[in-house]
């Protein structure tokens, strides 16, 4: 039987994410740039002149957007940015089958989300044939740091934010000395995290052992797309994140710049100036 809780999600990242985290829970807005002001996946391949498909990667990062998240129409509907990894695979599968599109470029600005999303991603971008590159600008930290490590090449800016290899749980805490807590659950941790009554030290190791269990993962992941020595990746996996030029001395960007120079290092891959569409 399903959980009636929220239970505390997964997610890479430090301080921004846990606001990230606390700000989700109230709903949000869905917007990215692969969907179109009809909320439909955008044509936009279909013009014969485009030759790389722009990708945008904005907001809190989740495998899928709930319903009530997506279109302005919605009532409930806030401002916060969510973008499911679904359709950011969608959109990638879709450029590697279409003969006009010869590459990809992915412009990130997020401050993670989900760990399974940022994976999913990576992962579409190394099975795909044509090349790829990632453009980070203010942010590209936690999952979206994990979902750039899958292009051929990251450029980022001097002052962007880039890496934040860790990995956090939160939830909300609703205790009241006032009530008394009743519960019936057939398992022991199955009510853990439960915002009316305080974790036990029992369920805060359960749920630290999973926390760990993932912050391996994301080690283990980045230093294999990044080709790094997973020790290398140890020493700086602290959740912190670091500016451009260190993200260079660290391996975790390969150049300092923007669409520019993306663009400009994409002419190289394909022989002809890139016309990118979005």
């Amino acid at each position: 039987m399903a959980n009636k809780y929220v239970r505390g999600t997964l997610f890479f990242g430090g301080i921004a994410i846990a606001f990230v985290v606390l700000s989700f829970i109230s709903y949000a807005i869905y917007d990215s740039v692969i969907y179109g002001d009809d909320g439909l996946l955008s044509e936009s391949s279909d013009d014969a002149s485009c030759t790389v498909m722009g990708i945008n990667l904005h907001g809190t990062m989740l495998t899928y957007v709930p319903n009530g998240m997506r279109g302005e129409e919605e009532e409930d509907a806030t401002t916060e940015d969510v973008v499911g990894s679904e359709e950011v695979v969608s959109a990638i599968m879709s450029a590697d089958a279409d003969p006009n599109i010869k590459a990809i470029l992915l412009e990130v600005d997020s401050y993670g989300g989900a760990p399974v999303a940022g994976e999913e991603i990576a992962n579409a971008l190394k099975a795909l044939s044509k090349p790829s590159v990632a453009v980070i600008r203010q942010s590209g930290t936690s999952a979206a740091y994990l979902a750039a490590t899958g292009a051929d090449r990251i450029f980022a800016s001097m002052n962007s934010d880039i890496g934040s290899i860790g990995v956090t749980m939160s939830y909300l805490e609703n205790v009241d000395d006032t009530k008394k807590y009743v519960q019936i659950s057939s398992g022991k941790y199955k009510d853990a995290g439960d915002p009316d009554k305080s974790l036990t030290e029992e369920e805060k190791a359960v749920l630290l052992r999973d926390v760990r269990i993932v912050h391996e993962n994301f080690i283990e992941a980045v230093a294999k797309n990044r080709n790094i020595p997973v020790e290398e990746v140890r020493k700086i996996a602290d959740g912190s994140s670091v500016l451009g030029a260190t993200g260079i001395s660290l391996k975790l960007i390969d150049e300092i710049g923007s669409w520019t120079e993306a663009e400009s290092y994409l002419e190289q891959q394909i022989g002809e100036k890139p016309v990118v569409c979005w």
